[in-house]
Order: C-alpha cells, then structure tokens, then sequence
C-alpha cells in the first residue's frame, strides 16, 4: 500500500529477507560496544534489490545506555573511525560538510557534530611547525536552501573546487523505520548523499560524480515517518488509507535535543581519530577548546 520511509540500506536489506539477493553482500559482527552490519552493492543487480548504489554500507549500533557514559561515547567514537579510516585516502585535505537545519533540532547533526571537529588547515598554512604533523581538515556548515538560496551541493562544489580537498565527508541526519534505531545507529558509505533525507526533503545528491572527489557520508536517524511507523505497529492489511497519517508528519524522541547532541559528539571525535590517528579524549577537549 504505502512504501515504509528509511535512509539505512539495513532496513532495505531487512525488508527483503528470506529473497535471494544477487549482487547483495552481508555480513555483521560485534565490536564492543557496537554491533556493526556491512552491506556491499557488488552490481546494477544488487542497485535494483535494495535501491542503493553500489559500494559500502556500514551501520553500526549502540545499546542504550552507551550515550549516558562519556567512556563509553568515546569507545563508539574509536569503533567509528576504524570503519571510517579505510573509506579515506591516506593524504590530503579532507573538507567536512555539516548538513541541515541547525535551527531544526532533528536535522542538526551535521552543523552541531562540527563543532567537535578539530579544524587544522588554516593552523598548518600559518604555523607549519607547531601544527604540521596534523593532517589539514577544513569545515562548512552549508545551512539549507530556504535560509541560503543556494543548493547544498552548489555551495560545497565551489568550497572544494577552492579548497581542492581529496575527498568529502558529508554528515547528515537520516530517517529510519524504527523507533529503537533512533539516535542509536550510525551508518557510514562511500556512496555519498542526498541532503535533507532526516528531514524527508532530500535536495541535490552529493557524490564523486557531482563533486569530483570521493564522497563519505555519516548519518544517524532521528526521526521515523509517522506513516512508516504505523505500517510498523499495526498488523499487516489492518491500515486503511484514511487511519494513515499524513505523509510529512514525522516522530523523534522527546530528549531529541540531548541525543542529537551526545550522536554529535561521537561523530566529532570519530572523525578526529580517523584523520589525526592515536589521540585521547583529553587531547581533543583540549584542542577543541
């Protein structure tokens, strides 16, 4: 009847189980304290299955109680950037955009995971010597068509063709179909993005054909469509068309603005570990501020 509204490439996969999937590879495994499942497109077979590019798709999962700790925050942060450390090139500057909403608590993960971001390019052109050892890291928060006029990938295309990074991470919120996936799994792909997915509005993709650089993009769901989650909770052929709600309703949870936060933090430092290698979390407070 309607389909179910979700961003990770593990819900698609999840909807089709029990079909065989060619071009489709799985596998999952645990790393303390995350649970981590990847997907890799191999063909245009596996395109058409699950509706994704092709490439890698890494979601990773927390239990619940991992954002109330700060150890346990930064344990995820260092799980993230050894699944991350390996879709980046080696050298070179690497341009971190911050999608979405900042003024839209469930769309402002991109632009609040920034400021946990050690920014060094400007530092290593200045102070070669103290800083050189790090590796150049810039930052753009884009903010979004209706306050800027200007489409997202516009306004990164002339950053990078300016910047000339070696690649693009792209952190965005997405949409899931569950509610126990909200502010709780990550999903990281070399595939790139379309901005304003956690929004249900998605604008101009963002990927190595439209940026002419490698595109990483980060994710976290914060919202469920709110007709994606009856389909969820109502039995099967049980919700009529009247009984559904409206398409752009979506749901979060009621902290959202504390998990939103805390998601954001682990994205930082996930990022700071996986492009300036071994460092603590005093060490980045202690840049950071």
């Amino acid at each position: 009847m309607f389909e179910k509204r979700t961003d990770l490439a593990l819900e698609r996969l999840e909807d089709l189980s029990g079909q065989p999937l060619p071009g489709v590879e799985s596998r999952q495994w645990r790393q303390s304290p995350l649970s981590i499942h990847r997907i890799t497109v191999t063909d245009s077979r596996g395109e058409q299955a699950i509706g994704r590019p092709r490439g890698q798709y890494l979601t990773a999962q927390m239990e619940p109680e991992a954002l109330s700790d700060s150890q346990w925050i930064f344990r995820s942060a260092t799980v993230l950037a050894q699944l991350l450390r390996p879709m980046l090139p080696t050298k070179g500057t690497v341009l971190v955009a911050g999608l979405g909403n900042r003024a839209l608590t469930p769309d402002a993960l991109g632009p609040m995971t920034l400021e946990h971001l050690m920014v060094t390019r400007h530092l290593i052109e200045v102070m070669p010597g103290e800083f050189g050892h790090l590796r150049p890291v810039c930052a753009l928060a884009a903010g979004v068509l209706g306050s800027t006029g200007m489409e997202t990938a516009e306004i990164l295309r002339g950053a990078a063709q300016r910047v000339e990074p070696s690649a693009i991470v792209a952190v965005d919120a997405m949409a899931s179909r569950s509610l126990d996936r909200l502010c709780r799994t990550f999903q990281l792909s070399d595939t790139g993005i379309a901005p304003g997915s956690g929004a249900c509005n998605p604008r101009q993709e963002l990927n190595a054909r439209t940026m002419g650089v490698p595109v990483i993009a980060l994710g976290v769901p914060t919202v469920v469509e709110a007709r994606t989650l009856a389909m969820e909770l109502v039995p099967d052929g049980q919700l009529d068309e009247k009984s559904t709600p409206d398409a752009g309703m979506l749901v979060s949870p009621k902290d959202i603005d504390l998990q939103v936060a805390k998601c954001a933090k682990v994205l930082g430092y996930a990022l700071n570990l996986a492009l300036q290698g071994h460092m603590t979390a005093a060490e980045m407070e202690q840049y950071l501020c």
